[in-house]
């Protein structure tokens, strides 16, 4: 039993922790701190259920009609294509988009704008101007620009995508129902228990990946960072999509 639950667990990460459309979805997520849990639940309970698929025997079923693996091929990579040059349209033409952290520098009223001081005082007001009042320094400090912040997406639409590239990739029916599958057969009456094992994998890398993601924010706090990312994204989504049907 023990062995069985651990060997699913080795093997399940190894298969998991890679770069490819799906992890780099949570990563995203869990950088712009959107729905990043439920993101990495639903890819979770996914990998579940695609391992119980296979061990149960549904990877001999799909070996049969290999039609149904060439039509989730195509699918997946109209869909990785899609969302590729998207990501790539965003990288190019950029977003405004940055991430506001907490210990961010509080914005300066008019008067220290206008008038900046090395030494972090304030200058006295001449005869020739008029004094500021607390309420008008308010006032030009809410009138003051911002950093551009990307609008919170909708939770739905981000599950749907979520599920796209989860379901539409036909390496996933490859790896976790074929490959998993032949390997928990060879364990007998612990096939479960390796089931079990690979599911907790997904679910240990899935919300460290979302969890551990949100650390990188300091260092997207930038419009120009976020291009960046967005370009990685962008060659990543349509390399695999490529590599789906080249050669077909």
């Amino acid at each position: 039993m023990t062995t069985a639950l651990l060997a699913g667990f080795g093997l399940g990460l190894s298969l998991i922790v890679a770069i490819g459309a799906q992890n780099l979805f949570v990563l995203r997520q869990g950088i712009r701190r959107e729905y990043a849990l439920a993101v990495a639940a639903v890819c979770a309970v996914s990998d579940a259920a695609l391992i119980a698929l296979g061990v149960s025997g549904l990877g001999f079923v799909l070996h049969s009609a290999p039609w149904l693996v060439t039509a989730v091929r195509w699918a997946g990579f109209a869909f990785l294509l899609c969302y590729g040059v998207l990501a790539a349209r965003r990288a190019l033409r950029g977003s405004g988009e940055a991430l506001v952290v907490d210990g961010a520098t509080p914005v300066a009223t008019a008067r220290e704008t206008a008038h900046p001081r090395r030494d972090g005082q304030r200058d006295a007001p001449s005869r020739h101007e008029c004094p500021v009042s607390p309420d008008a320094g308010a006032a030009a400090a809410v009138a003051a620009p911002a950093p551009a912040v990307a609008a919170p997406a909708r939770l739905l639409p981000v599950l749907a995508t979520c599920l796209a590239l989860t379901w539409l990739n036909p390496h996933v029916y490859l790896d976790t129902v074929f490959l998993l599958g032949s390997v928990a057969s060879t364990h007998g009456a612990d096939r479960w228990w390796f089931a079990g094992g690979a599911a907790t994998a997904s679910v240990v890398w899935f919300f460290a990946l979302a969890l551990g993601a949100r650390y990188l924010g300091r260092w997207l706090a930038t419009p120009r960072a976020w291009r960046i990312l967005d370009g990685v994204i962008a060659v990543v989504m349509i390399a695999i999509a490529v590599s789906l049907v080249w050669p077909a």
